[in-house]
C-alpha cells in the first residue's frame, strides 16, 4: 500500500469514526428524551457500543500514524438535528430515526470494505467487530420498532 492509499485509509477510518461519535450523541438525545421507557436499557447497550467502535477506531487511526477525530462534524449535527425531530413525534418515530441512522451506518461500513484503499487489517476490524455490531442494532431497533 503506497502513502496514498494509506492516507486515504486514515481518511475514511476517521469518516466512520465521525459516524460512531454521532451515533453515540444521537443515542444521548433519545435516551435523555425518554429516560424511563422499558426500552431505555437496550438504547443504553447500543450506545455504550457506539463509544466501543468508537474507541476502536480511533485507537485504530492511532496505530496508522493518524490524528483521530474527536467530535462527529456535519453528520453529527444533522443526525441530531434529525432525532430531535422524530424526538418531538413520539418513541416510534425516534426509534425508526435511529434504525435509518444505523442503516446509514451499515452502509458506510460495506462501502469500505469495497474501497481498495482501506488496509486489509482495517477491513478484518470492520468485518469481526464494527459491522457486527451495527447489524446487532438494526436487528434490536426493528423488534423495538414492533412493539409500539
Amino acid at each position: 500500500m503506497n502513502e496514498t492509499n494509506h492516507e486515504e485509509c486514515i481518511k475514511i477510518c476517521n469518516s466512520l469514526l465521525r459516524g460512531e461519535l454521532s451515533a453515540v450523541e444521537t443515542y444521548e438525545k433519545a435516551i435523555e428524551k425518554y429516560p424511563s421507557i422499558p426500552i431505555t436499557p437496550e438504547l443504553t447497550r447500543i450506545q455504550t457500543e457506539h463509544r466501543l467502535s468508537a474507541d476502536r477506531l480511533t485507537a485504530n487511526v492511532r496505530e496508522m500514524g493518524g490524528t483521530p477525530e474527536t467530535d462527529s462534524g456535519a453528520w453529527g449535527a444533522f443526525a441530531n438535528t434529525v432525532q430531535n425531530a422524530a424526538n418531538l413525534f413520539g418513541t416510534e418515530s425516534a426509534i425508526e430515526s435511529l434504525q435509518t441512522g444505523e442503516k446509514h451506518g451499515r452502509s458506510d461500513y460495506m462501502d469500505a470494505l469495497e474501497d481498495k484503499n482501506v488496509m486489509d487489517a482495517c477491513k478484518i476490524m470492520i468485518r469481526t467487530e464494527l459491522l457486527p455490531r451495527v447489524e446487532n442494532h438494526i436487528e434490536v431497533l426493528s423488534c423495538l420498532e414492533d412493539t409500539f
